[in-house]
């Protein structure tokens, strides 16, 4: 996508999933599954996917897996194979990990395969100062278009200060962040950096699990400047991705409203509640991947909750929970939807 239409289609606000990594029975990688998730991303309206992030599973770029560019690649072709019958946008966006030599690798590999822009990732940085991890970001920027990723240090992330994103937003072709620190402190510090730095061309991104209506329909004030946090990248948009759609829509319009109803205040705390039970917080996000799965397997688009790694599993109780909380809050979920469609995508 050229990148003042991509920067356009971002600023429009999009549901954006990270796509799961379809494994079968035998743990092996199944291609029908992983098609048919990205199909189901697409006709459910997403407008872009992220690919070879955490819930794709890191460990698909180890050498006994060898998965890393097999999974880029087919979400690619998939995607590009759907563009053919609806020629509408949809955003590639690459998970990049690693110190310098090793996210210009992937970089230059999602270029290749036509990703739109890479989401960067500095939990290879933990110690390194604010100059060294600009010079880095810089060096990717210079292959791909970035978006950048403030990470919870739960999952892996560091604390990344204000004065970071405010050299990061001074970087020309950074297209959109990522704002993930679950700590609204820390979520404020980058909304403020990037309205303070004068960019106006820099979509926000929610991937604050715990708080996702709340980010998404406060009007955020800093400097004179008033800006909305665009859409969301998030793992939670990789379940009842049809509903997700229909939410932010509806965000959408309240946000052009002269009052807001104190019900999405009600409805924040109902999807805390159901990403909670999914991203297991209560056991420190431990099951957060099979929890992912187990919606999806429900539904019939993954046929396991399997991961690369045999010792993440469900947390006792947390099946129970997602019954629970998939009866309780009917109008997140999309089950009729995929119903409808999913022999056809998993033909």
């Amino acid at each position: 996508m050229e990148n003042s239409k991509l920067r356009q289609h971002l600023h429009q606000g999009q549901v954006i999933p990270a796509l799961p990594l379809a494994l079968d029975k035998n743990r092996q990688w199944t291609q029908r599954y992983q098609r048919g998730l990205v199909r189901y991303y697409f006709e459910a309206g997403a407008g872009g996917l992220a690919v070879a992030v955490h819930s794709t599973q890191f460990e698909i770029r180890e050498a006994q897996h060898g998965l890393f560019e097999p999974v880029l690649r087919l979400a690619a072709e998939e995607a590009a194979a759907l563009k053919t019958r609806d020629d509408r946008s949809f955003a590639l966006i690459a998970g990049l990990c690693g110190r310098t030599a090793q996210a210009v690798k992937e970089a230059e590999l999602a270029r290749e395969l036509g990703y739109d822009a890479g989401l960067l990732s500095l939990g290879a940085w933990p110690h390194d100062n604010v100059d060294d991890l600009i010079v880095h970001c810089r060096a990717v920027a210079e292959v791909i278009p970035l978006v950048g990723f403030y990470l919870q240090a739960a999952v892996g992330g560091r604390l990344l200060s204000y004065e970071f994103w405010k050299k990061f937003s001074e970087i020309p072709q950074v297209v959109a962040i990522k704002m993930a620190p679950f700590n609204r402190y820390q979520t404020i510090d980058v909304i403020r950096a990037v309205l303070e730095s004068g960019r106006d061309d820099i979509a926000l991104y929610t991937g604050n699990d715990d708080n996702i209506i709340l980010d998404l329909i406060t009007p955020w004030r800093f400097g004179g400047v008033t800006r909305h946090i665009a859409g969301g990248l998030l793992g939670q948009f990789g379940v009842w991705t049809h509903a997700a759609v229909r939410l932010l829509e509806e965000i959408k319009q309240a946000r052009s409203q002269p009052e807001l109803s104190a019900e999405w205040l009600a409805k924040n705390t109902e999807l805390t509640d159901v990403n909670a039970v999914i991203f297991d917080a209560a056991n420190h996000y431990h099951g957060c991947l099979p929890g992912i799965h187990e919606v999806l397997r429900r539904q019939g688009l993954l046929p396991t909750t399997h991961c690369l790694n045999p010792q993440e599993q469900l947390s006792p109780g947390q099946a129970e929970e997602i019954t629970r909380v998939s009866k309780a809050y009917p109008w997140l979920t999309d089950d009729d939807f995929v119903g409808q469609n999913i022999d056809r995508w998993l033909a």
